[in-house]
């Protein structure tokens, strides 16, 4: 399986932070958004393209779940 990429840039004329492109294994971030939010988004596209026929509200709860978890357990986005 090839690789998932992630592209970071303004999705504000998608009405999205994220966007999933399951056919490519391309993930399109928001680059605005920070912290809690930017890891379950990540992790929400994740599981888009890893079970592409999941719905909406099935991803959704796995992803918000798992980000909880995440950040409980000191997971954060650094800029190194």
């Amino acid at each position: 399986m090839k690789p998932i990429e992630i592209i970071y840039r303004k999705l504000g004329q998608h009405k999205a932070l994220g966007l999933a492109w399951t056919e490519d294994n391309l993930i399109e971030i928001d680059e605005r958004i920070k912290a809690f939010e930017h890891l379950e988004v990540v992790i929400h596209e994740v599981i888009h393209i890893q079970n592409p026929k999941w719905s909406e509200i099935k991803v959704e709860g796995h992803a918000k779940q798992l980000a909880k978890i995440l950040w409980s357990m000191g997971y954060r986005k650094c800029d190194l």
